[in-house]
């Protein structure tokens, strides 16, 4: 009786350390490390961060995020090219040119950011749908999905709509007509498919998953 018990006890605690050895070998189980982000890469990645805190708050205006987004996919490109000109990697003055243009452009983004300039969305329905879409650019600058040639192009389509507004309100004593209402609307349907298309491609940020 008292062995029959003790086969009964042994044989549940044998199984329980083989479903844990079992474990601990499953290669599944475990995840590798992300790979570290470059010294340049990562400096490349602040500064979206800071230009999609930017475009969120309402800090930046549409012409003024297209500007340092032009800049900075100018400066992406010309790292890309030094590392294909010299076996994936960048040479130590090639580092501390990027780090010169990075320093430049993080100034001019802390100036757009506190200027006078800001995007005024108004509590109406063309403004809360020009708000929506910045809402989706800062959120694809944020996440990676966008490139800064990317936003470049995207926050120029903004300002062009954004001038139309402005130009049509100053036209009739700051009002819209039906007509320019939807016209704008129609033009906002082409930017949002535009966001989208471009958040959903294969171009990221480097360094940034989807």
């Amino acid at each position: 009786m008292n062995l029959q018990w003790k086969k009964w006890c042994i044989f549940p605690a044998a199984m329980l350390m083989a479903g844990t050895l079992a474990f601990a070998q499953d290669p599944s189980s475990t995840s590798a490390d992300p790979k570290p982000k470059t010294e340049v890469g990562q400096r490349k990645e602040n500064q979206q961060d800071r230009i999609a805190q930017g475009v969120k708050s309402g800090q930046l205006t549409a012409g003024e995020t297209a500007n340092l987004e032009t800049k900075e996919a100018a400066i992406n490109g010309e790292t890309r090219a030094d590392r294909a000109a010299n076996g994936g990697k960048l040479t130590a003055a090639e580092k501390v040119q990027v780090n010169k243009q990075q320093n430049q452009l993080s100034k001019q983004i802390y100036k757009d950011k506190h200027n006078a300039n800001t995007a005024h969305y108004g509590n109406n329905v063309v403004g809360q749908r020009r708000e929506n879409q910045q809402d989706r650019i800062a959120q694809g600058i944020k996440s990676g999905q966008l490139t800064a040639g990317e936003t470049a192009k995207l926050e120029n389509q903004q300002k062009g709509i954004n001038q139309q507004v402005a130009a049509d309100r100053a036209a009739n004593g700051g009002k819209l007509t039906a007509g320019e209402k939807a016209q704008i609307n129609k033009e906002q349907n082409g930017a949002s498919k535009n966001i989208y298309h471009k958040k959903h491609n294969n171009q990221t940020q480097g360094g940034v998953k989807k």
